[in-house]
């Protein structure tokens, strides 16, 4: 792979970047305890309480990883005014996040996802949400402090979870905005809005939702069917690029007039959660600094498969993404 500048100027360059994360917000609650006897009410364990732990989730968690990498990111997004809002927001001011985009509503529930595990393994898991879209008068809200952020960022992210905070008129408005302003911009799709992002820079699904989002079915190891589903994805979305997140099976990336597939290094999978999170973060933060193809894909493969050696969601370490790269760029 050629670079265009070395990885030690390239992570350094990291740290000079802001990055908008536009999208769905969320809290991940944690609740550990052990289970001494079924309870008498229903065929169902006990779960004695021995300790809770918030994390951010949905777009938090690349938040994180932007973070991990070295820039600012900033999240722009709507969540309730409620008790969990309030949670989310302490979350995300204790992790030094920048919150000038988030925007407090008192029509809608925040998002948490709370897991019940005893010893080691999830009993249940309790969702409290709406996926409602959200309101005119707060997706204008949005779009504002979007269009007010984008000129001082160098990289917008659209970080779409299916929970109503991204509509197909908010997504064009500010993709509209970033384009004039020659900002790039990087999607990470859900079905609901998939073929909503129109215009925009590089777009990331993995092979399920390129299959359900196109409504599409073919041979991903048909070099020809492949390859037609991503034109048609690129055609039909009118994209600068695609990345395509392939699994056990790597990557592939369609950018800048180069089209490279790359293999999944060899890995100890412990956890594939958040991987997903990870590729967009790094890959968007590589277009921000106009790096080629090979890079983009090359250091987003490398950090996926690196966070899947541990377990539960975690931002990648920078430090150890550096050494893969220098040993696989």
């Amino acid at each position: 792979m050629v670079l265009d500048m070395s990885i030690d100027e390239l992570f350094e360059q990291f740290d000079k970047l802001r990055v908008l994360i536009v999208g769905d917000v969320m809290l991940d609650s944690y609740v550990w305890g052990h289970v001494e006897r079924i309870s008498p009410e229903a065929p169902v364990p006990i779960v004695r309480f021995d300790r809770r732990e918030l994390r951010l989730g949905g777009a938090g968690n690349v938040l994180l990883n932007v973070q991990a990498l070295g820039a600012e990111a900033i999240i722009c997004s709507v969540i309730g005014a409620d008790a969990s809002g309030d949670q989310l927001e302490q979350e995300l001011g204790n992790r030094g996040l920048n919150c000038d985009g988030l925007i407090r509503s008192a029509d809608r529930i925040t998002t948490i996802k709370e897991r019940i595990i005893a010893g080691s393994q999830q009993v249940v898991r309790v969702d409290t949400e709406t996926d409602k879209y959200i309101t005119a008068d707060e997706q204008a809200k949005l779009v504002a402090k979007a269009i007010e952020l984008i000129p001082s960022c160098h990289v917008v992210i659209f970080e779409d979870y299916d929970k109503g905070v991204l509509s197909k008129e908010a997504i064009a408005r500010i993709t509209d905005f970033a384009n004039e302003q020659n900002i790039p911009t990087v999607v990470d799709p859900k079905k609901r809005n998939f073929l909503s992002y129109q215009n925009t820079t590089l777009f990331k699904p993995n092979l399920k939702e390129l299959r359900e989002g196109l409504k599409l079915d073919f041979d991903v190891d048909n070099a020809g069917e492949f390859q037609a589903a991503v034109d048609q994805l690129i055609e039909t979305l009118n994209l600068k690029g695609a990345l395509i997140t392939l699994s056990e099976r790597g990557a592939f990336i369609d950018y800048n007039n180069e089209r490279l597939k790359l293999p999944a290094h060899v890995r100890k999978i412990a956890d594939v959660s958040g991987a997903g999170d990870t590729v967009i973060s790094i890959a968007a933060c590589c277009v921000a600094l106009r790096q080629p193809p090979s890079v983009i894909a090359g250091l987003s493969n490398l950090g996926g498969g690196l966070v899947c050696e541990s377990v539960g969601v975690v931002p990648i370490d920078k430090a150890l993404l550096k050494a893969e790269a220098k040993e696989h760029l």
